[in-house]
């Protein structure tokens, strides 16, 4: 492998390792995500009781990683926020929400999609 080569994976590996270490501490630290996976494992626990498909364990994996992503960027412009200006402030307030209404999208969009899947199976049960 060429010197230019082995940089390149080093450096993939890296980030990799970086981007392991922030799912780690997200997982540790923050309540929503620990709240959000928790309904993830939940709803696929779920999903192989119920037998969902395979276009809807996609779906549902999508979802999951959706709302799990918004709301780690959330919490990193909630985090930066505080540390760029710690007292309140309108304006910070204003991109908070515009942050965490990032979240809610994906949120309500995994809530349609997982009604989409369920209703039906669950409905079969009765």
């Amino acid at each position: 492998m060429s010197k230019t080569q082995d940089g390149f994976v080093k450096g993939r590996l890296k980030s990799l390792r970086f981007s392991f270490r922030g799912m780690l501490t997200l997982v540790r630290s923050e309540h929503s995500i620990m709240v959000q996976l928790a309904i993830g494992v939940l709803v696929s626990i779920l999903g192989f009781l119920l037998d969902i498909s395979p276009t809807e364990w996609m779906l549902q994996t999508i979802c999951i990683g959706l709302v799990l992503s918004a709301e780690g960027l959330n919490t990193a412009v909630e985090k930066l926020c505080d540390f760029v200006h710690p007292g309140p402030d309108p304006k910070i307030g204003r991109i908070k929400d515009i942050a965490a209404g990032g979240v809610g999208f994906a949120a309500v969009l995994a809530i349609v999609v997982g009604i989409i899947i369920y209703a039906p199976k669950v409905g079969n049960l009765f």
